[in-house]
């Protein structure tokens, strides 16, 4: 069971908060479509069951095996006020048991045939998956389905996976200064939507969770109408159909679904959240500025954003690497990323750990200057082509893996998108001028709209977000 945070990789600082990481982008989406061209729209089947169901089938023959992905349309920023942590303790109490299925076995009865299975949650989407031989497909659906609708929880059930789960939070998070820095970073970037909450919830509220918050959290979301099941390998669209009826078909639909979210005021003024730290080694800033994601961007703009941050901090050839690193030698790395996966926002990062002998505040200005340049003068026609074509090199090379595929497509239906909407996504990359990142870099660059952060090595261990002090945690306490 995992916390999947879609942001950066930072190379000798982790900023993922000890969670699993994927760089998910819809460019990687579109793998097969930039690979095979129009024959990949075929590859794709989607139908939807009576009870709201909806199923996608990638068939892939090359060999006799089957991933199979269940997604839920509800993740962490749909949890109620005061149970931050409940989607995540949820897909851990997933794996526990049903009338059918004794408790802590599932897992078990997948290795037993020869499978793989794992789930995973980030803010918007919690996924459950397996990988099989084809021909125990029938009965991976069938444990799905039931455990769907017919979770059983005891109270010791409850009471084990929390602590599992506060240890976990202890030792990716509070010991880890880099998480710390970016949960509070977070917490500072969005005042009032739900993102500001980590995923794997506050420590406080998680000691809280009882057997109650979880059965209420699943009976509201998890069911047929608000899940898409995902079969990528050896499989045919009406086969699948089939089975997906004989199993999941049964479940009765929910009568209120809902994904009711306050939203993000307007900002007005720039945030600087500074954690002192023995145990960071060198001093990193980052900077994080609101954006929007594949999901809520305005035509063009995702796409603009996408090879805007490439051109600018994405490998050894960016802009924010080329002159902090190569040209200054202010740092010893730098990079960034862009957040594009969410339901209703992104993110754009810049990150950079210093030199010997380097202040964050040289270092946050060095960083000010690169942003300062994309605003003012955007990126060559030259840059735009070799981001471009080297985005196109990353299909072809990554299209082969069908789990993949299942992840990708699943991901951007769970956040409202479409078939349709990853398909097309090449010819939309194709069409993005120099004048859009420019235009995108003016838009989304914005002071009012950021949060920096500064990860100091001093033996002080004390934090602020803006000019008030905050305690963070001390190494072994929780």
């Amino acid at each position: 069971m995992m916390i999947w945070m879609f942001d950066q990789l930072l190379p000798a600082l982790d900023p993922r908060m000890g969670f699993v990481l994927a760089s998910f982008s819809l460019a990687t989406l579109a793998v097969a479509v930039a690979a095979e061209g129009p024959q990949a729209s075929q590859r794709v089947s989607e139908f939807k069951l009576k009870n709201g169901l909806q199923v996608l089938v990638i068939p892939d023959h090359r060999a006799p095996v089957v991933t199979q992905m269940v997604w839920y349309r509800v993740g962490a920023a749909d949890e109620p006020p005061g149970s931050s942590g409940i989607a995540h303790f949820l897909e851990h109490l997933m794996f526990k048991g049903t009338d059918l299925i004794p408790t802590g076995q599932f897992s078990k009865i997948i290795a037993k045939n020869g499978g793989e299975d794992n789930a995973f949650t980030n803010h918007d989407v919690t996924a459950y998956f397996q990988r099989v031989a084809k021909d125990r497909l029938p009965k991976v659906m069938e444990m799905e389905a039931d455990r769907m609708a017919s979770l059983r929880l005891s109270e010791e059930d409850v009471a084990t996976e929390r602590n599992v789960i506060l240890e976990e939070r202890r030792s990716r998070v509070d010991n880890d200064p880099g998480s710390i820095l970016q949960e509070q970073m977070m917490a500072a970037l969005y005042s009032n939507h739900p993102y500001g909450t980590p995923v794997i919830g506050w420590e406080h509220e998680i000691r809280a969770l009882d057997r109650e918050d979880a059965l209420s959290f699943y009976r509201r979301f998890y069911a047929p109408d608000n899940a898409i099941l995902v079969i990528a390998g050896d499989v045919e669209p009406e086969e699948v159909r089939r089975l997906a009826e004989e199993t999941f078909g049964k479940l009765a639909p929910s009568a209120n679904v809902s994904r009711a979210r306050p939203q993000e005021p307007e900002h007005f003024a720039p945030v600087k959240v500074t954690l002192e730290d023995a145990r960071a080694g060198r001093t990193t800033v980052q900077r994080f500025y609101l954006a929007p994601s594949y999901a809520s961007a305005e035509p063009g703009e995702a796409e603009a954003l996408d090879l805007l941050m490439r051109v600018a901090a994405t490998g050894s050839v960016s802009k924010i690497y080329k002159a902090l690193v190569i040209k200054d030698k202010k740092a010893a790395n730098a990079g960034g990323w862009y957040s594009d996966s969410g339901l209703d926002s992104g993110r754009l990062g810049f990150y950079a750990i210093a030199a010997e002998d380097v202040s964050a505040e040289e270092l946050e200005q060095a960083i000010g200057g690169v942003i300062e340049d994309l605003r003012r003068d955007g990126v060559t026609q030259e840059e735009l082509d070799r981001a471009r074509a080297s985005y196109i090199a990353e299909f072809v090379y990554t299209s082969d893996s069908q789990s993949r595929m299942a992840r990708h497509y699943g991901w951007r239906l769970a956040t409202g998108m479409t078939v349709a909407d990853v398909e097309e996504w090449p010819d939309r990359l194709m069409r993005v001028t120099v004048d859009d990142l420019r235009a995108a870099a003016r838009k989304y660059l914005v002071d009012k709209n950021s949060v920096t952060g500064y990860l100091l090595p001093v033996p002080e261990h004390s934090s602020s977000i803006g000019g008030k002090p905050v305690h963070a945690p001390i190494k072994g306490k929780s």
